[in-house]
């Protein structure tokens, strides 16, 4: 039997283990299962059985340091040897075995080569995690009003049921698109109540957007708000894939008191310790992506909403997705693997959908100035390296049999990309530009082109970026870049 074992997890056991062991990947594949692709394998979205899970384990819990043959045939001469009486050579040749790999399956592929660690921090870096560069672009950059924009277009094609219209957004990050497209929901649906349900697995962004949410609990008071860090292939339905996880998972009900924004505001800000506590955070070894240490569900509603909205509330162990409107915003880096982008993040978001439900999808696209800027300092980067109809393609037919009830809508350019600029002000793009302007425009450049921190901090030596960002300004007038949307839709009953 296969089985969804939350393959980020059992990859962060094996790269712990590696790391200590001072073994090759490849090495563990064959000692652990008889197979040098295996965990390669696992990253690119491979599943495994429940006997291949208990081999993993058994060979994790009982190595005593000696590498030995399995199976009929005999494996490289690394045998005998334990980490801490290894050779130098011997050991330097693993680390530079397992070095060697990792560009292969690293989700951000780093187009200069550079020599890295299997240990280093650097490689578990995730560019979307450096907060500096992220807020300094979305407070400069005018990307969520956009997009809440072109999720609001999508909402006159949503026709919910009773009890509630139901919403997912898949990565709410500050919160700044989840709150405005609240706010044009009850503008077209202001009496019905709201199911909401956000993924978020970043602290700080969860903190940005409950800081937000006491307006509208005032202004809709018929909304289910739901905030949880579980996986791509777990939020939609606030269930855990593996056994673990699910009985280490917490589940913690808010019932807001008063009637004011003030009073939601005070109950909503004593949840930071709450937030502290179980929003931790700890990096993949082999791939960098952040995995939640606890499983968290955090449900928040009004008390004297709490009867209208029974059948609304989620409870544990007894949830359904059935979402009329999925946002997916970036909700992948540009240059992972397409099939990691279909099978990660979009299939389970498809599949969350309720009859007529529809996900609207957003990445950023390019052939823009900010692309224009990126290029004059690497000729040949190009991060965008699929657009929606090779997107929808892989989806269609990843889904095989089980797309059958669905459409998929790439659309016309003219309404699929839209364009977002850089705030300036008209006087700031002139003969001398302002270094504080020239900083954002490279920040913005960067941020969407998704340019990786080694190659940043050699261009930042010498003042060529600030020239070619100031090059650019003055030749178009400002800075904007381009987004790309895309929907799939489930037929209705």
């Amino acid at each position: 039997m296969q089985l969804d074992v939350g393959s980020e997890t059992l990859l962060d056991e094996i790269g712990r283990f590696c790391r200590e062991t001072h073994m090759a990947e490849s090495t563990f594949g064959r000692l652990a299962v008889n197979d040098g692709k295996f965990v390669s394998r696992l990253r690119f979205g491979g599943h495994v059985t429940t006997r291949t899970l208990d081999r993993v384990h058994n060979f994790i819990e009982t190595y005593d340091g000696q590498i030995r043959p399995r199976g009929p045939r005999r494996l490289e001469a690394e045998t005998s040897m334990t980490p801490g009486a290894a050779s130098a050579p011997t050991a330097m040749a693993a680390a530079l075995s397992s070095a060697a790999s990792a560009p292969r399956v690293a989700p951000v592929p780093k187009l200069a080569p550079a020599p890295e660690s299997a240990t280093s921090a650097k490689q578990n870096f995730r560019f979307y995690d450096n907060r500096q560069k992220y807020l300094l672009f979305v407070n400069t950059c005018g990307e969520k009003w956009a997009i809440a924009e072109r999720v609001g277009m999508e909402l006159l094609n949503v026709h919910p049921k009773p009890p509630a219209l139901r919403l997912f957004d898949a990565g709410m990050g500050d919160g700044t698109v989840l709150t405005r497209v609240l706010r044009e929901t009850h503008h077209r649906f202001p009496t019905m109540p709201l199911y909401i349900v956000g993924k978020e697995i970043s602290l700080e962004d969860v903190r940005l957007s409950l800081e937000k949410m006491s307006d509208r609990f005032f202004e809709h008071p018929a909304t289910v708000l739901v905030l949880t860090n579980l996986y791509y292939s777990e939020a939609p339905w606030l269930t855990p894939k593996t056994l673990a996880a699910a009985g280490a998972l917490t589940w913690h009900e808010v019932v807001l008191s008063g009637t004011t924004a003030h009073d939601f505001d005070q109950q909503i800000r004593a949840l930071q310790p709450f937030l502290a506590e179980h929003w931790n955070v700890r990096s993949s070894p082999t791939t960098g992506n952040p995995l939640y240490q606890r499983p968290t569900v955090l449900v928040i509603y009004r008390d004297d909403h709490k009867f209208l909205l029974d059948r609304v509330i989620p409870r544990r162990g007894a949830t359904r997705a059935d979402f009329d409107l999925v946002i997916a915003s970036q909700p992948y880096r540009l240059r992972v693997p397409i099939e990691f982008k279909v099978r990660k993040v979009l299939q389970p978001l498809v599949q969350s959908l309720g009859p007529g439900g529809r996900m609207l999808a957003i990445h950023s696209h390019g052939r823009d100035p900010g692309l224009e800027i990126v290029q004059k300092l690497w000729p040949d980067e190009n991060p965008f390296r699929h657009d929606r109809h090779q997107i929808l393609r892989a989806l269609k037919g990843e889904l095989g049999a089980a797309g059958r009830d669905l459409n998929f809508n790439a659309y016309s350019d003219s309404r699929s990309i839209f364009t977002y600029r850089m705030h300036t002000l008209p006087e700031e793009i002139s003969q001398a530009i302002g270094t504080s302007t020239l900083l954002a425009a490279w920040n913005a450049a960067i941020y969407v082109n998704q340019i990786e921190d080694e190659r940043l901090a050699q261009a930042i030596k010498g003042t060529d970026y600030l020239d070619a960002v100031q090059t650019v300004l003055r030749k178009h007038g400002g800075l904007w870049f381009h987004d790309e949307s895309y929907v799939v839709s489930r037929r209705r009953d």
